[in-house]
């Protein structure tokens, strides 16, 4: 049930009385003073801040700041990246000038990379890191949210607006036509299962965004080859924050948010609906009196503003002063804009680090607990309230629809059944369907990092994981429900149990070589992780919901191994020329033992030029640093189970049985047993990476940036290719076959526009060019061969709309050129006849467009003045085209009415008036749309209370909208579309929140 508005902004408001009934108040007095450096030079850009709050600011151009202060503020703390954080005691001064002592550790700031970090300054890969500090913000539930268009290369398109809805995530475009593009994702040292979990939206909700400290994206071939067969799309590390010594301190943030529909698709209404069929079906009666009388807007049906809440408490310090830690409970409430759909999320989070034996074995260990409770809505609701009759209402009152709870339903004239193929009632679907699950998932390890005492420069490392997920679900459709009244309901129960084991082992040698001026570190590594599942799932009529089902609980189980051997060599010479050197061995169960075992190098060099003499001393470059990398990835999620390489049979259906006879004449029917194509050669697809990258600082770093350009070329791409005619019963086979190349630019910059004691403003842009082109797909040449056809769509049977074919994109759309007359009005059925044969058929058709964007963009604006802060991020796609499949297969008049059953009708698609089609046009590349936009994807205003009970609380209080607006060229509903095909997708709720943050 949905939480009622006014209650939960009541409960909302009586939160925020509350908390803003702490604040006290004070008289100001003001202090000023000058930060200099270690040599007495100004330090712009330095954190002034009364100690235990947020109120202060920066240092401007000339290093000098301004705060003003309230009875209590008795210290202020100094601090800038590089240099010692400093408290000073205030007194009564009216002066202060402060001198920063440079900070060698913090000079060291390092960045996660596979198995270890890294000094940034030292890092030779294409390697990004985005901190908390950074984060989109807003009405986020899922942690991808949080990096969306943050970084240079990674584009992430959301499935929807339902509740914990997941996201494509590519990284430098896909690398695969028939295996999987999603990144590894790491968690805490733990790589996790991309396959995700049943009945769970999103792999990732696992972890509440609350808790996480960073995401670090590994983009290149040098940085991910340490990952072997799994890297070639990418790797993404998310590390989640930590406890720390000290005083017990508590953190709660808090929001509450509503939901709102920002647009709906033009169709008919009920005045126009009724005027074109009667235009239409003159003097017929029999279709005329099928109208009813009403005027219902049936997307206003299915959606509706809907509330949420999100909650999340924290505790870290340090238990007796040895264990630091930290502990988090969130709870999320989260309502979807169509009716019915719900999410429930709990999550608990532990992070245990102590350090022991002199500080010689440090342990990390991560525990995270989740438990989701879905309801999901029928989607199908989408698309019948685009097609349902808007002239009648969801709830008749007539006594013939009594027996399927009253929704009105098209009826069979001679039988008063349903007619099976109507629009269903898309009010029915969503109250006479429920399909729950419930979801619990831990995932933790443990982590022992032992630097040995008789050789220091020595450490083992020990990271055991485990990743355990159980779910259940179920769906239930009564047998009066009208749109599966002919199969008695339904009764569908399954069940999934996952496990994911882990055992990583590393030694790592670090030395300092001061005789040769070098520094070596190299380090060698085992890795073993176990994949297992069982699933089992059973359909029935509801009538029989009550029985047990008379088969076995456990009728699908799985498993696959992979078994590694690694090594990665880094070497320093001068602090200036580094030279990284990787190299794995993966062995996975999912091959044959001739093609288990695969061999992964990569080689890195980089030249930091800002150190060598002719730029030491540059005031006006901070950094530049030149980086080079090669590398081979794999790809061993093919998508085809667990055992491609293994001959397998399928049992046949009733009509494939053979006829046998029993000695008294009766006959016996034996089902047969299809044998299924494979290659037992079958391996994984390789992806070979060349990076060159350039990393850039200029005037004391107020600018800074990255850019790289890259080729990625995929061979042995696994493709579904013809088979020879009696070599098999199957026609096609999955293989080793194809080539595909991806090649682009990315560049980043941020830049510190102000920066002042009062006010401070950083830009943050970064812009991606990609392209993709299939250079091979069959084994041998052939000219007659199209392709593979891809891309399903809604209307008629079996049609598909992409096609993979060599020099072109991958799913490039497959369309006939339209024609159109003089008035820009597109002609039916005439299309240009590009072979001149004289007829319209597939050698017609053209390779169109592509559904991926050539060119996206991110920008970020980040403004602080004294205690408010303003922030915005939003993203540009180029070039990403869309085909609009909802006004394909609902804009054409011969789709108005039914003949079956007596006659139904159905409502039309808006575009009807710019077409006028009879037939529908599926292949029409008038349906191909540009689908290029702007997306500000959130804005947020917030306000920082200081000097609560003598900084001993610190409170911020904050509002944000996300999904903004959308400036498009696309006349669908929303132009980002996972694989260019709009059909029916959740719309994406804009939404409005109001949070607090409140530390104790």
């Amino acid at each position: 049930m949905k939480m009622s508005i006014n209650s939960t902004w009541r409960l909302a408001t009586t939160m925020l009385l509350l908390l803003f009934s702490l604040v006290t108040f004070a008289q100001d007095r003001t202090v000023q003073g000058t930060v200099v450096d270690e040599n007495g030079d100004p330090l712009p850009g330095v954190a002034v801040l009364v100690k235990g709050t947020t109120k202060g600011g920066t240092t401007d151009f000339d290093g000098k700041f301004k705060i003003s202060l309230a009875d209590g503020d008795d210290v202020l703390v100094v601090s800038y990246i590089g240099y010692m954080a400093q408290e000073v005691p205030v007194g009564n001064a009216a002066t202060i000038d402060v001198f920063m002592e440079v900070d060698a550790e913090q000079l060291e700031e390092v960045v996660v990379i596979g198995y270890g970090s890294v000094k940034k300054e030292d890092a030779t890969g294409s390697v990004q890191a985005i901190k908390a500090s950074d984060f989109n913000q807003g009405a986020i539930t899922s942690p991808q949210e949080l990096l969306n268009g943050k970084v240079a290369g990674v584009q992430m398109t959301n499935s929807g607006g339902a509740p914990g809805a997941g996201s494509t995530i590519r990284i430098r475009g896909g690398s695969s036509l028939s295996a999987s593009n999603d990144p590894l994702i790491v968690i805490d040292g733990v790589p996790i299962d991309n396959e995700g979990v049943t009945g769970m939206q999103n792999p990732l909700n696992t972890v509440n965004p609350n808790d996480i400290e960073t995401f670090t994206v590994l983009k290149d071939a040098s940085a991910t080859a340490i990952y072997g067969s799994r890297a070639s799309n990418g790797v993404i590390i998310i590390t989640t924050k930590k406890g720390s010594s000290g005083k017990l301190k508590i953190d709660y943030s808090g929001n509450v948010s509503v939901a709102t529909v920002p647009k709906k698709i033009d169709v008919l209404n009920a005045n126009e609906f009724t005027e074109v069929l009667k235009q239409r079906y003159p003097n017929q009666a029999a279709v005329t009196d099928l109208l009813g009388s009403n005027n219902t807007d049936w997307q206003d049906q299915v959606y509706s503003n809907a509330i949420s809440t999100d909650h999340n408490v924290a505790v870290g310090g340090s238990i007796a002063d040895v264990v630091p830690f930290r502990a988090s409970v969130g709870y999320t409430y989260n309502d979807g804009i169509l009716e019915t759909s719900h999410m429930d999320r709990t999550t608990v989070a532990l992070n245990l680090t102590p350090s022991l034996l002199d500080d010689h074995l440090k342990v990390n260990v991560n525990a995270k607990y989740m438990n989701v409770q879905n309801t999901f809505a029928d989607n199908g609701a989408i698309g019948s309230a685009l097609r349902y009759d808007p002239t009648q209402q969801a709830k008749d009152p007539s006594s013939e629809f009594d027996r399927f709870g009253g929704y009105h339903s098209w009826l069979d004239a001679g039988t008063g059944d349903p007619i099976t193929i109507a629009t269903a009632n898309p009010r029915a679907l969503l109250d006479q369907k429920a399909n729950t699950s419930g979801v619990n998932r831990f995932v933790g390890n443990a982590q022992l990092d032992y630097k040995f005492h008789f050789l220091p420069e020595l450490k083992a490392n020990l990271n055991l994981g485990y990743d355990y997920s159980k779910s259940d679900g179920k769906t239930l459709v009564p047998t009066n429900a009208a749109f599966m009244y002919a199969s008695g309901g339904q009764y569908s129960p399954y069940k999934q149990e996952k496990k994911n084991e882990l055992l990583d082992f590393t030694l790592q040698y670090v030395k300092d070589l001061e005789s040769i001026d070098s520094r070596l570190d190299v380090m060698v590594g085992y890795s073993w992780q176990h994949f297992w599942r069982e699933e089992y799932s059973y359909t029935n009529n509801y009538n029989n919901d009550q029985t047990p089902p008379q088969q076995p609980e456990k009728i699908f189980r799985t498993e696959s191994y992979i078994v590694s051997f690694f090594g990665r060599l880094n070497y320093t010479f001068k602090d200036r020329y580094l030279l990284t050197a990787t190299v794995r061995q993966d062995g996975t169960s999912r091959f044959s033992p001739e093609t288990r075992f695969g061999l992964f190098p990569a080689l890195a060099f980089a030249w930091n030029i800002k150190k060598e003499g002719f730029l030491s001393t540059s005031d006006a470059v901070s950094s530049l640093k030149l980086r080079l990398g090669w590398g081979i990835t794999g790809q061993q999620n093919i998508g085809n189970g667990d055992y491609p390489y293994l001959n397998t049979y399928t049992a046949s259906q009733n009509t494939a049985d053979y006829e046998f006879y029993l000695p008294d004449g009766s006959p016996y029917y034996s089902t047969t047993m299809r044998p299924g194509g494979y290659d037992k050669n079958i391996k994984w697809e390789e992806t070979t990476t060349y990076n060159i990258g350039l990393d850039y600082g200029f005037l004391d770093d107020k600018i800074t940036g990255t850019l790289d350009v890259y080729q990625r070329y995929t061979t042995d791409l696994l493709n579904v290719i013809p088979v020879p005619a009696g070599s098999n019963l199957t026609n096609q086979l999955l293989t080793n076959v194809g080539d595909l190349e991806n090649k682009g630019v990315e560049f980043s910059i941020n830049y510190k526009a102000i920066s002042t004691s009062d006010f401070h403003w950083d830009l943050g842009y970064n812009v991606t060019y990609n392209e993709n082109k299939i250079t091979k797909l069959t084994q041998v040449n052939d000219p007659n061969y199209k392709g593979v056809f891809t891309g399903g769509i809604a209307g008629g049977t079996g049609n598909t709309i992409q096609i993979h074919s060599e020099g072109h994109s991958a799913s490039s759309f497959f369309v006939y050129e339209q024609v159109y007359n003089n008035d820009g009005k597109p002609l039916e059925g005439v299309y240009v006849d590009q072979n001149q044969d004289g007829l319209i058929n597939d050698d017609d058709k053209v390779r169109k467009e592509d559904p991926a964007p050539t060119v996206y963009m991110g920008i970020t604006s980040k403004m602080t003045y004294k205690n408010w802060d303003f922030s915005l991020a939003g993203r540009w796609n180029f070039g990403n085209y869309v085909y609009n499949n909802v006004a394909s297969n609902s804009a054409y008049y011969a789709g108005m009415y039914t003949t079956t059953g007596g006659g139904y009708l159905s409502n039309l698609n808006s575009d009807i008036k710019n077409t006028e089609f009879e037939n529908p046009q599926y292949f029409s590349d008038y349906y191909l749309q540009n689908a290029s936009f702007f997306r500000l994807d959130n804005i947020m205003l917030g306000y920082n209370f200081n000097n609560i009970k003598n900084g001993a609380i610190s409170m911020r209080v904050y509002g944000t909208v996300n999904n903004v607006f959308v400036v498009t060229p696309y006349k669908g509903l929303d132009p980002e579309i996972s694989g260019g095909i709009d059909n029916d997708v959740y719309p994406r709720p804009r939404t409005f929140l109001v949070g607090v943050n409140v530390g104790f």
